[in-house]
């Protein structure tokens, strides 16, 4: 009987201990099943080391979002996306197409993006070196070549005319070439089928690091701080979900202002700071690039994700005189308030 009663009292423990193991694994799964699960859609390219950060540091599920990052080769695909229903955030550059969509409510603006900010590197300028070594050495000298983006109406597209406009460079003078994608963009560059190029610090610094082509300029430099990038969640998310909205921000912009404080110091000047290799090596991975190609080229990430209405405003204004836009849109109407959060410069 001492036998039996020992297996017995053996076989009880067991069938304890299994029971709570079965348990704990409900409890886990029970936890797991409770995050919202939500898509967010970033161009492959440092515009979106805010939400990189926000994942690999574990923000978004602090928050209680499981957060899916879907890569696009550009910006206009992710306005498309947000549309169908594909992706519930965005943070890209501020397409025209983009904004036709934000007017109808389709797309609601709930923050900013990257910005350009002195001493900072985000939106550049390329060569070919076959057209450097043919003496284009200087953006003032673009005049007659040709200069590829990735599609028009894109703030790359935007940029390009901004700067043509300072060097008094007519438009029409130089041939914009629409490759459809970045991939695209640096094969041109680097076969020679284009003279020059816009494109983001990333695929700039992918491209000079293997001696394809060469930097002509930043805009951050020829304009100083200012933003054309935002980030969106659709019409449907900001009416159904706002608590989701507002989750989803906090962990964002948590996400930039990690990375801001790994290189500005306490003015919000540019230097690195001890968490700076942390943050390149989490872009770094997100990219799938060298740590040495990402610190080539630092972007800035405003830490409140605040927006600047009036830079919103004059990129709707210059797609409107291209004609990209059908009518005047007030920058304000595609904003949603209960989310963003403003800045004067």
């Amino acid at each position: 009987m001492i036998g039996a009663g020992a297996g017995g009292s053996r076989w009880h423990r067991i069938c304890v201990a299994l029971a709570a193991g079965a348990f704990g694994l409900s409890l886990a799964a029970g936890s797991a099943s409770a995050l919202d699960h939500i898509k967010i859609g970033v161009v492959h390219s440092l515009g979106g080391a805010s939400a990189f950060v926000a994942e690999a540091k574990g923000y978004f599920k602090e928050e209680g979002l499981d957060a899916e990052l879907v890569f696009f080769t550009s910006a206009a695909p992710i306005a498309v996306a947000g549309a169908s229903g594909d992706i519930d955030f965005g943070s890209t550059g501020m397409t025209a197409a983009f904004c036709n969509l934000a007017h109808a409510g389709t797309l609601r603006i709930i923050g900013s993006g990257s910005w350009e900010h002195p001493g900072f590197e985000t939106i550049g300028f390329l060569v070919s070196n076959q057209a450097y070594a043919a003496g284009l050495h200087s953006l003032k000298e673009l005049k007659g070549h040709s200069v590829g983006i990735t599609q028009l109406g894109t703030p790359l597209h935007y940029d390009l005319a901004r700067v043509l406009k300072k060097y008094a460079i007519p438009l029409d003078s130089i041939k914009v070439l629409a490759l459809q994608s970045n991939p695209n963009v640096a094969s041109a560059l680097k076969g020679g089928q284009v003279d020059a190029a816009v494109q983001t610090t990333s695929n700039i610094y992918s491209l000079v690091a293997k001696g394809d082509a060469k930097v002509l300029g930043w805009v951050a430099d020829e304009f100083g701080s200012g933003q054309s990038a935002v980030t969106f969640t659709t019409g449907k998310m900001a009416k159904e979900h706002p608590d989701i909205v507002r989750r989803f921000l906090k962990a964002f912009r948590k996400g930039g202002a990690t990375w801001d404080a790994g290189f500005t110091d306490a003015h919000g000047n540019r230097k690195d700071q001890p968490s700076a290799p942390e943050m390149i090596d989490i872009v770094a991975k997100a990219l799938h690039e060298p740590p040495e190609v990402i610190k080539r080229g630092i972007g800035y990430f405003d830490p409140d994700d605040r927006l600047v209405l009036s830079d919103v405003q004059d990129a709707l204004d210059w797609y409107q005189e291209q004609g990209m836009l059908k009518t005047h849109i007030d920058a304000a109407s595609m904003i949603d308030k209960r989310f963003a959060i403003f800045v004067h410069k």
